[in-house]
């Protein structure tokens, strides 16, 4: 069998100039300059943060991306740049094939405003704190007293609640921490309070809550009340 036969030579000839244009396009492409930069925000689109403000964050050694060619940039400390950000949860940045420079972000997502000591922040999803934004506010409760290491996680967990239940989410408008660390609650359309105890078994609080509202309301009996008290696993006690 002839090894060097024309079927052969044609086949590594073809290999070798795939390889060829290969490298060749690989080597074209990473000298390319970046054509243009783009924000694509994902998640929660509330304009926290806008699309200048990630732009000047993708500014690398005070030099625009634009002017650098694809293969010198370094997305790791681009995206690091972005990640840093008070308002901004996660990103992801990278050059597509037509030398565009794409960052996507997901901004942090705020459950609650805090007032505490004339100092005024969110608290996000994820149980960190979060600025105030200049662009934007975000329609959450509003919640007075003191937030501290030990309240702090257990608070997070209840506003979570209140922000994934479409219920509560428009029910609940604010909170106050008392200084015992227990909760009063604010509703909006009614001028009762809400007596919800220590920040504990919350899912059965609110179900009894809800439970109470959906029969309560049907009477208008909801406009005679001044204290809901959640206290009680079994009851809720209702104060006029």
């Amino acid at each position: 069998m002839k090894l060097f036969n024309w079927p052969n030579i044609r086949l590594v000839l073809m290999f070798s100039l795939v390889v060829f244009l290969f490298s060749f396009t690989s080597n074209r492409n990473s000298q390319r300059k970046v054509a243009k930069s783009t924000v694509i925000f994902v998640g929660n689109i509330d304009p926290f943060i806008n699309q200048e403000t990630v732009n000047k964050l993708l500014i690398e050694n005070n030099q625009d991306p634009q002017s650098i060619g694809k293969d010198k940039l370094d997305l790791n400390k681009l995206e690091k740049s972005l990640n840093g950000h008070e308002m901004i949860e996660k990103s992801d940045v990278f050059v597509s094939i037509d030398g565009i420079l794409k960052a996507v972000v997901k901004q942090k997502t705020p459950i609650a405003r805090v007032f505490n000591n004339g100092h005024s922040f969110y608290i996000d999803y994820e149980g960190n704190t979060m600025p105030l934004s200049d662009n934007f506010t975000a329609r959450v409760p509003l919640v007075s007293g003191e937030i501290n290491k030990k309240n702090k996680e257990d608070l997070a967990d209840l506003f979570r609640i209140i922000y994934d239940d479409a219920f509560l989410k428009k029910n609940i408008i604010g909170a106050q921490i008392m200084p015992n660390g227990s909760l009063l609650m604010f509703n909006r359309n009614f001028n009762y309070q809400i007596d919800f105890g220590r920040i504990m078994n919350l899912e059965h609080k609110f179900k009894n809550y809800k439970a109470f509202f959906q029969k309560a309301v049907l009477d208008s009996s909801l406009y005679k009340y001044k204290i809901i008290d959640l206290r009680f696993s079994q009851q809720v006690v209702c104060t006029k």
